[in-house]
């Protein structure tokens, strides 16, 4: 008996919880399909249902709402973001779990202390150096955030790495393979799991930032802008009452990507985080 009310306190704590965390994600998504263009707080769902919000969203772009070149501002962000960040972990990490030099703990030492400080502690810094540079407000500035120190976050996936027999590379050692070589050929191929965690991971970063991207994008020009700030922008108190519904259709459009890839690569961003927690 004990065991039934434990378990079932236990399912319905969840279950609240999954209520709470659900509500406002439905709310979104019911109000993106409203014809109303403001907030309506009287109803949860809406009294009349349509499409007109994604309509305007996507092909009646204005001043304000431009949500067509922000999805491609912040796709193009992301992706050039996801292949330099993703080449800066592995090769961090095969590094620091297959090669032995001078100082390896010290370093990996030192990128775990860094990493225990928030990122938005040098954002200023970072900023001014930008400006020096005449980076702010362009994409390409946006991407060296993004990517510059991304090679710190390899823990994972030299976890993944430590679990690749030894036995692979001095054989291929022995036939002569450089060190390059036994990455490309040896490694790689062999890290499916791991790659994919890591593409995700490095996807998501530019794809949901709000802070860097607002703090780099910040001449005003909304044609510049990521989908993070633009959204952002419809919430405003002049704006909100004739774009609420327009922000709520961009919310749903941008988790569609996202959900999609997480639905079809789920397999091995699991596989991923589990082979890289096998060793540190």
């Amino acid at each position: 008996m004990k065991k039934f009310i434990k378990t079932f306190l236990h399912n319905l704590l969840l279950a609240v919880l999954a209520f709470i965390w659900l509500v406002p994600i439905v709310w979104l998504v019911v109000t993106s399909f409203s014809s109303y263009s403001g907030m309506n707080t009287s109803t949860f769902f809406p009294k009349e249902w349509s499409l007109v919000q994604y309509k305007n969203l996507l092909f009646s772009a204005d001043s304000v709402a431009q949500f067509p070149n922000w999805f491609k501002n912040t796709f193009i962000i992301a992706c050039a973001v996801c292949v330099i960040s993703t080449a800066f972990v592995l090769m961090v990490a095969y590094a620091t779990s297959c090669m032995r030099f001078p100082a390896r703990k010290l370093l990996m030492n030192a990128a775990v202390i860094v990493n225990l400080f928030p990122g938005v502690l040098s954002m200023i810094a970072v900023y001014f150096i930008l400006k020096t540079m005449n980076l702010t407000n362009t994409h390409f500035g946006l991407i060296l955030v993004y990517s510059a120190g991304s090679g710190l976050g390899y823990l994972i996936a030299k976890g993944f790495f430590d679990t690749i027999p030894n036995s692979l590379r001095e054989a291929a050692y022995l036939d002569g393979a450089s060190e390059a070589t036994i990455f490309w050929k040896v490694v790689i191929p062999m890290s499916r799991p791991i790659i994919v965690y890591t593409v995700i991971s490095s996807f998501l970063v530019p794809w949901m930032d709000f802070v860097y991207a607002k703090l780099m994008l910040n001449a005003g020009i909304s044609s510049q802008w990521t989908v993070a700030i633009g959204l952002y922008n419809m919430l405003e108190k002049s704006l909100i009452n004739s774009y609420f519904g327009q922000f709520c259709a961009g919310g749903v459009l941008v988790s569609i990507p996202i959900s999609a890839l997480f639905v079809i690569m789920q397999k091995f961003y699991v596989e991923g985080i589990t082979g890289g927690a096998v060793k540190g």
